[in-house]
Parts: C-alpha cells; sequence; structure tokens
C-alpha cells in the first residue's frame, strides 16, 4: 500500500484542515495509507523518503530551514507532490526554492472571490484530465507567476474582472501543470479555494488524477 503524508495549516481562511479531509478521504479511496499531520515539524523529525506522496496545504506562513530541506530533498529522490490553490501555489512566500520546485507562485486574483470563469482542459485523451470537458467556477481565478518547464493540462483565460492587468490584453493562465524535481513528480491545480470548491467533482477528479500519478 503506498502512503502519503499532508501537512495542512497556515492561512485560515483556505480552510486548511477541511480540505485536508477531503483530500484524505481522496487518498484513501484510491488506496494509500495516509497520514495528515498540523505541524511543520513532521517535515524534519520523520523520515519524509518512507511515504510514496506529500501533500502540502499550508497557505502562507513560515517554514524552517531544516524542515524546507528535507522536504525539498524527499521529493528529489522519488517521493510526489501534489497539491492545490493556495495550500501549495502559495506556501512560505519568502522561499524560492520551494517556489522552484513547485513551478509557480500565486501573485493575485483580480475581483476576488465569486468569479465566474471557464477552465479549459487541452486535452481530454490525456490520462490526468482523461474525459472532462471545460467547466465553469464562481471563485477566485489565479494568476500565476509560472515556470516556463512545466507541462500544463488546464488553463483559464484573463481578463474576466476589472483590473490594471486589462491593458495586456487576453492571457492564457495556466490552472493545472506537472514538472519534475529530481526524480519527484509534481503536481499541481489552482482551483481549491474552499472545501465547497475542491468538493466539485471537476476538481476531485483533478486531484484524484494528480496525486495518483505524482505518488513514486
Amino acid at each position: 500500500m503506498k502512503k502519503a503524508l499532508i501537512f495542512q495549516g497556515g492561512w485560515d481562511g483556505h480552510e486548511p484542515k477541511q480540505v485536508a479531509e477531503l483530500l484524505e478521504q481522496v487518498l484513501s479511496e484510491a488506496g494509500f495509507d495516509v497520514k495528515v499531520t498540523d505541524t511543520l515539524d513532521t517535515l524534519a523529525q520523520e523520515e519524509l523518503t518512507s511515504y510514496d506522496l506529500i501533500v502540502p496545504n499550508w497557505t502562507q506562513g513560515k517554514i524552517e530551514a531544516d524542515q524546507l530541506k528535507a522536504l525539498m530533498q524527499a521529493v528529489e529522490s522519488g517521493v510526489g507532490l501534489a497539491g492545490l490553490h493556495g495550500g501549495m501555489g502559495d506556501s512560505f512566500r519568502m522561499e524560492t526554492d520551494y517556489q522552484f520546485m513547485v513551478g509557480g507562485q500565486w501573485v493575485a486574483h483580480p475581483g476576488n472571490d465569486g468569479v465566474r470563469y471557464t477552465v479549459n482542459i487541452k486535452d481530454e485523451n490525456d490520462p490526468l484530465t482523461e474525459g472532462m470537458a471545460d467547466f465553469e467556477v464562481v471563485s477566485e481565478q489565479y494568476y500565476m507567476h509560472v515556470d516556463p518547464a512545466v507541462d500544463v493540462y488546464a488553463t483559464t483565460t484573463f481578463p474576466v474582472a476589472e483590473g490594471p492587468h486589462t491593458g495586456n490584453g487576453t492571457v492564457e493562465m495556466p490552472v493545472v501543470w506537472t514538472k519534475k524535481w529530481g526524480k519527484g513528480k509534481v503536481y499541481y491545480c489552482a482551483l481549491g479555494h474552499v472545501a465547497e470548491i475542491v468538493r466539485m467533482p471537476e476538481v476531485t477528479q483533478l486531484m484524484r488524477n494528480g496525486m495518483v500519478w505524482a505518488a513514486r
């Protein structure tokens, strides 16, 4: 049986505990033995290479050097990394090495919460998005700074909400991507502002596919 570690915490607005519970359920149904922790101490205190998958769910916050080193070395050795929204794409804002590993960083959500926008699936035949069609979300629309090395599986188009960014014209923004970090596979989905969004069938499917794919 594969093993997964979810570490949850940080800014409460993203409902880290509730979202972690949903991701735990998805992984358990996929046959994983799952541990959920609410302290970053776990990263330095446990042998992370004993896990096949690590799921960050920690918005903002501060991580200690030994904790980050252990996490990054585990992924480099082949442990998978998968997460969503600010729980992985807006963790530890001062740690550029972490952002390098993840493949991007949140910088804005024009219009804030409640924006209606479309998520465009690039290839419905790819295993990560198999059978999926474009769908609408009413939530935050994440504007990301993205590593050009990532492989993109779903996108959204800006602008929807008004703002100073609109003068740049139409921009296609990645929503779902993957990349490699050493021997480890990295998966990110920008959706999932709160538990209600994670419960959407499309978001649940994306996370199930992505977490299973990323696992060693």
